[in-house]
Formats: C-alpha cells, structure tokens, sequence
C-alpha cells in the first residue's frame, strides 16, 4: 500500500505527523488563498473601476451568493459525507480532482467581455463569482476535513493548524504584492485598474494555486479511520439539528466568522485610510504586514502554548489584547501614521494565537460532537463552518461599503471619492473602533461560550482515542 492510501486498520492514528506532510498540509492552504485573497483584494475594485457595476449591485451580488452558499456549502458536505473512501483516502482525491476546475473558474471571473452594458456585465458576474464559489467550497471542504483523518493526536493537529495558518500567509502574499502591479496612471494621474495587468494577475495566481494543490495531495496521508455517513431518511436535519445545539461548535463558527470579519474589513478598510487619512498611499500594505509579522514568532510556540495553558485560553486573551490596542489607539488619536502602525503590530500579536489555533480549535469542536453525538459527518460539519467564514467576509465587505459611504463615496469608489476634512476623524473612528469591537465579542465567545478549555481537551483526547479503536475494529 502507498504511503499516501486510505488508512488501514494496521496504521497508528496516533504519531508524530512527519515534517513534509505538515509542510503539503500548509500547501493546501497556500492554494486556497492563492484564489481567495486575490478575489477578496481586487474582484470588487474590478467590478466597480473596470466593468462599471455599481457598488450596490455588487454588494447585492456579494448577499445572494452568501445565501446560495447556505444551500451548496451544507451540499457539498454531504456528497462527501455519503461518498465511500476512494483508494487515494476520503478528502485528498478532490484536492486533484478540483484544482483545474477552481484556477479556471477564478480566472473567469476577471474575464471581461468587450462591448456588455452594465447589465451584461453583472449577469455574467453573478454566474462567474457563484461558479468560483461553489468550485472553491468543493475543495477547501475536504482540504480542511482532511486534518481529521492525517492524525488524531492532539499536540499533531494543534500543529497542523499553525502549518495551515503559516500556508495561509503566504497564499496571500501574491494578492498583496500584484497590487502595484495591476494599476496604472490615467492621464489624470489617478491610479486605476488596468484590466490586462489584472487578467495576466488571475491566470498567475491560478497556475500557482493548482500547484500548491497537487503538493498537499502528493505528500498528505489519511490514517485516521472513516465510515461514509448513513444514507437515512432524515439524516441531513439531524446533523443540522445536532451542529446547531452543540454549543462548542456553534461558539467556535462564531469566533471564526467575527475573526475572519475582522481581518478582512483591516486589510480592505486600511487601504483607503492611509490613501486619504495619512496621505499615505505607498505605506497602504503596512498594516497587514505588521499585521502577520508576530506570525513569524508566535508560530514557534504556539502549538505549546496551547498545549501548556488551553487553546482557548491563548486565543481568548490574546482577542483581549487585539481589541484594548484597537481601543487605546482610538482613544490616543492623532494622524501619526507610525504610531498606527506600531499599535498594527502590538494588535497583531494577540492576533496570531487565533490566527494559528482556529483550526485546531475548529477541529476539537467536531471532535466533541463525534464524542458526544456520535456524528461522523466531519465534511458536513466542517462545511457549516466554512459558511459561517463565508458570512464574516460578506460582513467585512458590507461594514467597508458602509464606512465608505458614510463618507461620501460614490458607485466608483476609486474614482469619484469625495473626502472632506470633516469625513478624515470618521475615517480614522471606524478604522479602529470596528475591529476592536469584532476582537471584544470574540473574547466573549471563546472566554465564556466556548467550554472546551485545557481539562475538557485532554479529556475529549482520551474519549475520541476509544472511539477510533472501537471503529478500527468493525
């Protein structure tokens, strides 16, 4: 049997993941953001600047996606769900099966057909961005699954999740650093989006996401024993019935959707606070890195961190320290850009233990439900909370749309802002203020909602080594 394989009964599903396997398993992750971020930096500047789509049609656009992902998301859960275990595992076949389709799909969505009207134009976005959706959740459902299935070992997946998160970084990179490239100088002298740049921009991110892909395919094993979820009538409510009454899962979705929010409101939001409130435009990217900077660090000791004092400790505190930095700054004031950035960084230290454990709190959460439900539909269940990240973006973009128009923007955001300086202290506000509220109710969810601390783990840890025994003998 190779080494990649579906998982025998002879395997150890408890050992020390070997180093190259972590490594493809953050490649998983370099893939998917490759893709996500690149649409979540450019695609409704595309829209807006380069097809002529109103703002509001686009923010309509972002909402009907969200509410067909409640239907396909939970779909795509259980056709992996019910599926039998391929030769290559249950969750690592559709890593090759859906990479082409996905990089295809996002380049498709930057595709601009000459001579569309307005209307055109948005018809064709509606079907390219539900087709990219849809491709995407096919693959990042099994790919997160697949963390279930490489080890059962506790202290392993705690690493595993600092890998994802690590991969995660630097599948964003590319999207930051094509942001000089994709824009030009008008004759004007305004930037603006140049549609070539940004079309050569997608099909290189596309080409690079299949790769990435392939790795963690190639180099990922699946030892962890699975069943297919039973085809009864009925069974797809009573998973439904079951995630919506484990508090664990429902407090650990929220976390992941107010975090994802966060994050994504920071990095679009930022680039029009330092455009305009710093005069700045050239530094527009440095909060996001100082944002990833203590990553570097944090991801050395994160995984004992949490072993050492709970994940959900580590991560709860740290939430509290991202959020009184975000509320000091508000309460400091100024147009000092350094000293925005500085408190960039200090935020981004309580950032990192959450950014580098969710997943594996993610994980503890479906682990509890298999314990103590007997629930085996780890895609189902995974794919639940991948929606809810999906709704923390929509919200990340609805809070941008409404902060801009706040201040006065305008359906061509890039091009027609008219700022005031009575709008610029506005600007700083909801810079700060937005997120800092986002970090306090995740502090509250992890502090006080979330029961699966240091203890309750070690305890899950031991219950869920019976299970997969037991399971290893049918």
């Amino acid at each position: 049997m190779s080494s990649n394989t579906a998982p025998s009964r002879q395997q150890d599903t408890n050992i020390k993941v070997p180093l190259i396997s972590k490594i493809a398993y953050g490649m998983g992750d370099v893939g998917c953001n490759f893709s996500w971020m690149f649409v979540g930096n450019f695609l409704m500047i595309f829209y807006t600047d380069v097809c002529g789509i109103s703002m509001a049609a686009v923010s309509l656009l972002m909402l009907v996606s969200r509410f067909w992902d409640a239907i396909n998301d939970p779909l795509w859960g259980r056709i992996i769900d019910r599926i039998p275990p391929a030769p290559d595992g249950r969750y690592r076949r559709w890593l090759k099966t859906l990479a082409l389709p996905v990089a295809l799909s996002a380049v498709l969505m930057f595709v601009k057909i000459p001579g569309l009207s307005e209307g055109g134009y948005l018809a064709y976005a509606y079907v390219t961005y539900i087709l990219f959706g849809m491709l995407y959740t096919g693959i990042n459902i099994p790919y997160g699954s697949l963390a279930q299935v490489i080890t059962s070992d506790d202290r392993e997946r705690s690493s595993l999740s600092v890998f994802r998160s690590i991969g995660s970084t630097f599948g964003a990179m590319p999207a930051m650093l094509l942001i000089s490239f994709c824009y030009v100088k008008n004759a004007n002298g305004t930037s603006v989006m140049s549609y070539s740049k940004i079309l050569t921009g997608a099909a290189i991110i596309a080409a690079l996401s299949v790769a990435a892909y392939l790795l963690c395919y190639r180099w990922t094993t699946e030892r962890v024993p699975t069943k297919p979820a039973p085809k009864e009538k009925g069974q797809t409510w009573k998973v439904i019935k079951i995630l919506l009454h484990s508090q664990p899962y429902m407090a650990v979705c929220l976390v992941g959707m107010l975090f994802l929010a966060a994050q994504m409101f920071s990095q679009s939001y930022n680039t029009y606070l330092f455009n305009y409130y710093f005069n700045a435009p050239s530094l527009s990217m440095m909060p996001t890195v100082c944002q990833y900077l203590p990553v570097a660090v944090i991801m050395l000791f994160a995984g004992k961190l949490g072993a050492r004092f709970g994940r959900r400790e580590v991560c709860a505190y740290g939430m509290l320290m991202a959020g009184v930095c975000n509320l000091a700054l508000y309460l400091v004031g100024g147009t000092n850009v350094w000293m925005f950035l500085a408190v960039c960084l200090l935020s981004g230290i309580g950032n990192a233990f959450i950014f580098l454990l969710v997943w594996a709190i993610a994980t503890d959460a479906i682990d509890y439900n298999e314990v103590s439900y007997g629930l085996h539909d780890e895609a189902t269940s995974y794919a639940f909370f991948t929606f809810m990240r999906k709704l923390g973006q929509t919200i990340a973009a609805i809070l941008v749309n409404m902060a801009l128009l706040r201040i006065g923007y305008t359906d061509n955001v890039l091009n027609t802002a008219n700022i005031t300086g009575g709008t610029l202290d506005m600007m700083f506000t909801d810079s700060v203020l937005i997120p800092a509220v986002l970090y306090f109710l995740i502090f509250v969810i992890l502090r006080f909602m979330y029961p699966l601390g240091r203890e309750k783990i070690a305890q899950l840890q031991k219950e869920k080594e019976k299970l997969l025994s037991k399971l290893a003998e049918e």
